[in-house]
């Protein structure tokens, strides 16, 4: 094999666990295994790979301290001025909760790059690879300087925000909004504690038990998966005008896969109550993206006016009609 010029341009991997790492044992359980030197042979030829290992987990088991690993590092990489881009390999059960805490806070013109895979590493067809070098690809890809934090998957690239799993199995797992959605950063990096934020999902008819429960255990910040376009009950309508009157912050999204949220409807429930009782719209983004942004906003010190400012920009109406 050709040796790698020394002056080549130097591209950051951090590997964090996920399906891209994992094997499967005797009984088919798939578990992360692999090392950061397995998964990035060969992935970037005629480039100089630095490769370190940030965490070694599924993503469903990440927390936003987690997250805040994977952003530590990406920034302790990117202090070098050597290194070109980073690419970030990570689970895809919270790829796009980690790709947003990143884009929030990434303010460097050079590219941040997540992939992952839906097959394990030993599967007999595995997605890895290739992702691994379409990731690399648009790392280095001058187009790529100044977007932000994208992820490569499944032959597709996508902005941060927006960004969805949209399939638990196929090879191209993600959607965004066909229009890009406008990115809501740089915040300021705080080490304050991460807050508290629940998601309560609603259902037709819910009460206002869950959020009340959230309320109970000390959420700064909840986030409700409504109906429709944004669309709840009378019950739960007052439970989150108790919330708010409480100082807590509640941001309102749907089930429904894709759209915006509006406050169009009323009759004791809807969308427009759940504005009047002082919910936030959240736009394009879905439940576990609109946690994040309100968790890293709630962090860092954001009011109730900038909490509502900054979900309005992403497409969210900005109340009551």
């Amino acid at each position: 094999m050709p040796e790698t010029p020394p002056r080549a341009p130097v591209l950051a991997v951090l590997t964090t666990g996920g399906t891209i790492a994992s094997t499967r044992d005797e009984h088919g359980v798939s578990t992360p295994s692999l090392g950061a030197a397995d998964l990035v042979a060969g992935a970037a030829p005629g480039v100089r790979v630095r490769a370190v290992e940030v965490l070694h987990a599924d993503s469903s088991s990440l927390t936003l301290a987690d997250a805040a690993r994977v952003r530590a590092a990406a920034a302790s990489a990117l202090a070098d001025p050597a290194v070109a881009a980073v690419v970030v390999l990570h689970g895809t059960d919270s790829m796009e909760e980690t790709a947003l805490l990143l884009d929030l806070h990434h303010d460097d013109a050079r590219p941040v790059v997540l992939t992952g895979a839906q097959r394990t590493a030993d599967d007999p067809a595995p997605d890895g690879p290739a992702n691994v070098a379409l990731a690399a690809r648009t790392a280095l890809d001058p187009a790529a300087r100044g977007r932000g934090v994208l992820v490569a998957f499944g032959g597709r690239v996508h902005r941060a925000v927006g960004l969805g799993k949209r399939h638990t199995t196929d090879l191209d797992a993600f959607s965004s909004p066909a229009a890009p959605l406008p990115r809501v950063g740089p915040l300021p990096w705080t080490d304050a504690p991460w807050p508290r934020v629940d998601v309560v999902a609603v259902h037709p008819g819910a009460d206002g038990v869950l959020v009340d429960a959230a309320l109970a255990a000390g959420a700064r910040g909840v986030v409700l998966q409504a109906l429709g376009s944004g669309n709840a009950s009378a019950d739960v309508v007052e439970a989150v005008r108790r919330c708010t009157r409480a100082g807590v912050a509640v941001v309102v999204t749907t089930r429904v896969p894709g759209g915006p949220v509006s406050a169009g409807y009323g009759g004791g429930g809807g969308g427009h109550d759940l504005a009047a009782a002082g919910a936030v719209p959240s736009g394009e983004l879905r439940a576990g993206q609109a946690r994040v942004l309100l968790a890293c906003l709630l962090r860092a010190g954001a009011g109730a006016g900038e909490v509502r400012e900054r979900f309005r920009r992403l497409g969210g109406d900005a109340g009551p009609r």
